[in-house]
């Protein structure tokens, strides 16, 4: 499937107040800082700009990017650097996007779409190929799902005091979880309970299921052994703790912002960052971004609301069903330099993947 024409960058603003010549120096002072993180100097500049300026007339130019607060210098002898809203400015009207290749679409799609995998697998694979593919930390947040109606539950015994959980959905979607068992419990305690469950399923969404094995096993409290209960109480309420944290985030690649850190200032924010990433408050808000999103949206350090932190960029994309509706939020944070004209086409074409996939 070919990637579309129109912008995957929602709701872009304009470059106001720039002329020709001003956007081509912004763009080549970010586009060196993306691929460096070197500041540009007026003589560099007169060499690689396809305009015919000399060194004097850019470091005017230069000046007035910085007056405007787009630009700054690191030193006083150095050359400029993009500020947030240099790179802001950038992202909205001067990035040229890359396009990705048929063999990069074909290569998501199959890395994604895998038979018999369950949707917990699904969405870890997509982080880690989204940190792979940006060299930046992967999210993928999907929400707590209580509309769909379950299909099957099964107990598969680990070993002494462990069972998994299956369950399987009436869409197809399979998934696992592991829980405690009692001391003791013979095997077939696990059998009575996914019996027990699957007798009482006819098409009922989870949170129906537990209203309903709630009331069955008060008015009938014989119906089975205390052990068997214990079981059918702890599978149905690892699912529900799960929801209750408002969904499931996957972070892949962490260690990537990580790399050449050595300040410890610098450190100290990254820290910070990965403990907001964890956080409900976090991953609901990651949610409402892409919710309110038809296409990618880039957030420049603290502009998403979510980190309060500058040096960082966010690119998330809802992932939409045909219907419009959404399962979920793909995306990657990384540093304000990341390559954008890269990871966007990337970022969208896997939430519509994704997309696809759930529907």
């Amino acid at each position: 499937m070919a990637m579309e024409t129109r912008s995957p960058v929602s709701q872009p603003a304009l470059l106001s107040g720039l002329d020709a010549r001003s956007a081509a120096i912004l763009r080549e002072i970010v586009e060196q800082y993306v691929e460096t993180g070197e500041p540009m100097g007026s003589r560099t500049l007169s060499q690689r700009l396809p305009l015919s300026l000399s060194p004097a007339t850019i470091r005017n130019v230069m000046a007035d990017l910085t007056d405007a607060g787009l630009l700054f210098s690191p030193h006083a002898s150095a050359g400029r650097l993009p500020t947030e809203k240099g790179v802001r400015l950038f992202v909205d009207g001067l990035l040229q996007f890359g396009s990705l290749s048929e063999e990069e679409r074909e290569s998501i799609a199959g890395t994604l779409d895998v038979k018999g995998r369950s949707l917990e697998d699904m969405l870890a694979q997509a982080s880690s190929m989204l940190s792979g593919l940006s060299s930046a930390a992967g999210l993928v947040m999907a929400p707590k799902s209580d509309s769909s109606t379950i299909k099957h539950i099964e107990f598969v015994a680990l070993g002494p005091g462990r069972a998994l959980v299956i369950l399987v959905s009436a869409d197809g979607q399979v998934e696992n979880r592991v829980i405690e068992t009692p001391p003791g419990l013979p095997p077939s305690a696990l059998v009575e309970a996914g019996n027990y469950l699957n007798a009482h399923l006819s098409g009922q969404t989870l949170d129906r299921l537990r209203e309903t094995v709630s009331t069955d096993m008060t008015a009938n409290r014989n119906e089975l052994d205390h052990l068997t209960a214990g079981v059918v109480a702890s599978g149905l309420a690892t699912w529900s703790d799960a929801e209750e944290r408002g969904g499931t985030l996957f972070i892949r690649g962490q260690g990537r912002l990580l790399a050449d850190v050595t300040e410890i200032e610098r450190l100290t924010t990254i820290q910070m960052l990965f403990e907001r990433l964890e956080t409900q408050e976090t991953m609901l808000r990651l949610l409402d971004l892409a919710r309110e999103s038809e296409g990618v949206r880039i957030f420049i350090g603290a502009e998403s609301g979510l980190f309060g932190m500058a040096g960082m960029s966010v690119v998330v994309a809802p992932a939409r069903t045909d219907s419009n509706r959404i399962v979920g939020a793909i995306g990657v944070i990384g540093p304000t330099r990341i390559n954008y004209g890269r990871i966007i086409p990337v970022v969208d074409y896997t939430a519509r993947v994704i997309g696809r996939l759930l529907g």
